[in-house]
């Protein structure tokens, strides 16, 4: 299976977007790196918080990351979960930034260093 064909199979409907508080893109320790960090409340005390880049190919002005959350054998264990989600930029970074997408809003941060317009990811 190629890139392309991955990229078109239909989303996986296991998990769901979460909602988060705070977000931002703070960089690392070398020249040039950045980290996407996003803090929030998560709903049941299981539930595996990710951001998840999407697959593109050939680069977008902002690569959409989606904060998802799934339930590994589809239970909820009730309670409120604290969580401070990190992804390495590297890679995953469009011409003009990031969008991040959560349940109920989305943002887009600008990021140097992404790939060229319209070129290859």
């Amino acid at each position: 299976m190629d890139i392309s064909t991955l990229a078109n199979n239909a989303p996986a409907t296991a998990c769901r977007l979460l909602d988060y508080k705070v977000a931002g893109v703070v960089p690392g320790i070398v020249n040039d790196t950045w980290f996407l960090v996003v803090s929030g409340q998560a709903p049941c005390m299981n539930l595996e918080v990710r951001l998840m880049p999407l697959i593109y190919v050939s680069c977008p002005d902002y690569w959409r990351i989606e904060l998802t959350g799934c339930l590994p054998g589809a239970i909820c264990l009730k309670g409120i979960k604290d969580f401070t989600e990190v992804i390495p930029l590297k890679g995953i970074t469009g011409f003009k930034g990031i969008e991040l997408v959560g349940a109920s809003k989305s943002e887009k941060i600008d990021v140097s260093g992404g790939c060229s317009p319209g070129g290859p990811v």
